[in-house]
């Protein structure tokens, strides 16, 4: 086959460095088409090239021996080319198969991990969760009743890919197993230590916070495992408080109890959970400022929630220069509301009222 192949490039090349014509050039590329076809390899070609010259120009002076060791070095020169162009080539293969996998691994975490904000009287809820890369080491957790409670956990994993979503899918598990919603958050944060202590590898850690909303006693409870301190924003005078709440990582001791502490919300009254990638974003050479987000949530304060946290988020892209996020983003509220229970309670009284008049015979 390479004689063959070597007989019909001599002839070619014979015939164009003797007529140089438009169809001699022609006839090479489509016999050029014919060597890719068979897997001619780039560093093959200049060595049949070379054989080919030394065959048109044998017993002539016109081939020369620097023109033989010009293309002597260019051979060995191609063959390194061959090599490192197919190593390459494999290499984009292998990403582009990687990519495809992670994409599927994304779509399969937002999957297993998919939760829906709970409706309930006096409280609205707004988020977003942006990761990083394909695969988001953030979780948004809820629970919620409809009656009464409404569970909210954010979880920060400190890893990134597969092993992260893995974990976040334990987490999930682990929540959906506690039950209801009026469950106390130390208690929750307790079980779920138990869980990651037992089950995720030493070099991985998870950050949370958990938080439980009471409509009836209009209070926030919650408990934090080492993560970033949740904001409160009071309505009446416009101030921000930071919920912090000491606890360690999830999963670095076996038994640690996490404390719960609770604040009392009232009409406008926001909580503001969210995990280091908003607090870690760059903003030039230096990290956001606690103070430019609180003026960021203030300056969007009447919006709802939803409205607010991708407010939130765009604000920060401005202030990075939208530039690829360092670290997964995500931000959650809460917002308490005027409720329709007050309502109820009313007509259950004037009801009430009209039984008595009726008794009375009024």
């Amino acid at each position: 086959m390479t004689n063959e192949i070597k007989k019909q490039y001599t002839m070619l090349l014979g015939q164009y460095l003797q007529y140089q014509t438009e169809r001699n050039l022609y006839l090479g590329q489509n016999f050029s088409r014919r060597l890719v076809q068979k897997d001619i390899t780039p560093e093959e070609v200049i060595s049949i090239h070379k054989d080919s010259l030394a065959e048109i120009y044998e017993g002539s002076e016109e081939f020369t021996d620097g023109m033989k060791n010009a293309l002597d070095f260019l051979t060995e020169f191609m063959i390194q080319y061959g090599l490192a162009l197919r190593e390459h080539k494999i290499l984009l293969k292998n990403q582009e198969e990687m990519d495809h996998e992670l994409e599927l691994a994304a779509n399969v975490q937002k999957t297993m991990l998919k939760t829906t904000i709970p409706t309930i009287d006096g409280l609205s809820i707004g988020s977003i969760s942006v990761p990083a890369r394909k695969m988001n080491g953030d979780y948004i957790y809820y629970q919620g009743d409809s009656k009464r409670f409404v569970g909210v956990g954010v979880a920060d994993v400190v890893g990134k890919g597969i092993p992260a979503a893995l974990c976040m899918s334990m987490v999930k598990n682990g929540l959906d197993t506690l039950g209801q919603p009026s469950i106390s958050p130390s208690y929750a944060m307790d079980v779920l230590n138990r869980i990651v202590e037992k089950t995720v590898d030493d070099n991985m850690f998870i950050s949370m916070f958990y938080g439980r909303y009471d409509v009836v006693q209009s209070t926030f409870t919650y408990c934090s495992a080492g993560h970033e301190p949740a904001l409160l924003y009071r309505a009446k005078d416009g101030k921000f408080i930071e919920l912090e709440s000491e606890g360690l990582l999830l999963g670095v001791l076996p038994d640690v109890h996490n404390q719960e502490r609770s604040v009392q919300l009232a009409k406008g009254d926001m909580v503001i959970i969210m995990t280091d990638g908003v607090t870690e974003c760059r903003v030039d050479d230096r990290f956001l400022e606690k103070s430019e987000l609180t003026d960021l949530i203030f300056k969007h304060k009447d919006k709802i929630p939803q409205q607010l946290a991708e407010a939130i988020f765009h604000e920060i892209e401005k202030l990075s220069h939208f530039q690829n996020l360092a670290d997964d983003l995500t931000f959650v509220v809460l917002k308490k509301k005027m409720i329709s229970l007050c309502l109820r309670c009313l007509k259950k009284r004037y009801s009430v009222l009209i039984d008595c008049y009726k008794k009375l015979g009024c």
